[in-house]
């Protein structure tokens, strides 16, 4: 019988992998993700950029602004992904002049006179489209400037102004001893960030219920399935294909880990202009971020289970599409009966995104022991404090619970449903299978 069992997974593994479909698929991915990761790199090449602007050029016909206006663009220049490529530079030109000597996109001129009504006015010229975080922070210097001019001109003390134009102190208090700044910062980034790493889990389970369903449905349709029947159990068939669909989808798993790899070590050693959220987006700086704010120790425990509570969800998952297939007589069927398992997995899906939102809920804290959506919830809810090791141990029990009640009464309902071809009464000889 051991051997019926490897020879099934082997067979199941050989038809997924060698195909051309798998490698032209997989040759495309790994094409797709490098290409995602470089993607400035390659706009760049094609003739696009995102390097910030190479020099600013301060036209100040009212020659009292430019100081200001530096100063005030220093300040809010932060918010820059590249600040320090900028140039600031005054000139004595006539603005035409100016105007004619641009011949790139990497110039802005910003023109500031005279205003009788609003003290001064000001106009930004530039070859093409100003990055709109750039723009503001020009608009927002040029306001500030002007708002300082103002209250000199209105007579205001100067110590008094400088009190007035002072960024104004906010001290953080936070009355819990074991809650900090930090991270209350990190709550809020790591709510969406950690949802973009269980992107692909959540993927590939919808890929794995597909691929289980898919297979077991065609092995009826072409009545193959009654010549594997007549030559191993139904629970030796069963296991093969949950065993060989979870090992595919480790192997895929693995391919878009190497890709991804690939893409950032391909990213490290290209010229790439730089190209984030902002400047506070850097991988050392998010680091840095988890350190402070006591996460990092976190992770130490929290990846493995993580890992784990994955591995479980893959086998109750494809469980799960199992049993349902092996009661479907089409692929069709199948796509009708799989729609509340996507669903289920969808929903655990955005319920971690807004994980930060629902600290303190019961609500939040009973979903995260639902056997389905644990995977997806309790993690980023342990990485956020929201629940203990204790909680994640009791959802990894009612997970593995669940896993054994499956395999214990679905293949009482496999035996039953894997040589039927009817669809009349289907659920009735489920729940009389499940019986015994």
């Amino acid at each position: 019988m051991t051997n019926k069992f490897k020879y099934l997974v082997g067979v199941s593994l050989r038809k997924k992998i060698k195909t051309k479909w798998f490698a032209i698929i997989n040759i495309l991915l790994v094409v797709i993700i490098v290409g995602l990761a470089n993607i400035d790199t390659i706009i760049e090449s094609f003739g696009g950029d995102f390097s910030t602007p190479a020099e600013i050029i301060v036209k100040d016909e009212t020659g009292e602004v430019f100081d200001l206006f530096v100063s005030n663009f220093e300040q809010a220049q932060t918010y820059l992904s590249d600040p320090e490529s900028l140039k600031m530079i005054e000139s004595n030109k006539e603005k035409e002049k100016l105007v004619e000597e641009i011949d790139n996109n990497k110039t802005i001129i910003v023109y500031i006179k005279q205003d009788s009504d609003n003290y001064i006015s000001a106009e930004i010229i530039s070859n093409s489209y100003v990055d709109n975080v750039l723009y503001q922070i020009i608009s927002s210097a040029i306001n500030t400037s002007k708002y300082t001019i103002a209250m000199e001109k209105s007579n205001i003390d100067i110590a008094e102004l400088a009190h007035i134009n002072a960024p104004v102190t906010i001290n953080r208090t936070i009355l819990d001893e074991s809650k900090s700044e930090q991270e209350e910062t990190m709550n809020f980034f790591m709510g969406i960030v950690f949802p973009i790493f269980i992107l692909p889990f959540f993927m590939l389970i919808v890929f794995l219920v597909q691929m289980i369903g898919g297979e077991i449905n065609e092995e009826k349709t072409t009545r193959s399935m009654e010549i594997i029947i007549s030559n191993v159990s139904p629970k030796t068939h069963f296991m093969s294909k949950i065993v060989a669909s979870n090992l595919f989808v480790f192997i895929q798993a693995s391919i878009l880990l190497v890709a991804g790899f690939l893409g950032l070590t391909v990213r490290k050693y290209t010229a790439a202009s730089t190209f984030s959220l902002g400047a506070d987006f850097d991988i050392k700086q998010i680091w840095e971020m988890l350190v402070s704010s006591g996460m990092a120790s976190r992770l130490i425990y929290i990846i493995p289970i993580t890992i784990l509570m994955m591995i479980l969800s893959f086998l109750a998952y494809s469980l799960l599409a199992g049993i349902l297939a092996s009661m479907t007589t089409s692929i069709e069927d199948f796509q009708q009966v799989q729609t509340p398992i996507i669903l289920i997995c969808v929903a655990g899906y955005y319920l971690s995104m807004l994980a930060p939102t629902f600290e303190g809920s019961i609500f939040i804290k009973i979903i995260s022991y639902i056997p389905f959506m644990s995977a997806l919830i309790s993690p980023p809810l342990l990485l956020l404090g929201q629940i203990g090791i204790l909680d994640v141990t009791i959802s990894i029990v009612i997970l593995i619970s669940a896993i054994y009640i499956m395999l214990k009464y679905g293949i009482r309902i496999y035996k039953v449903g894997i040589l039927n071809y009817s669809t009349t009464r289907l659920w009735s000889k489920m729940f009389k299978a499940a019986r015994g």
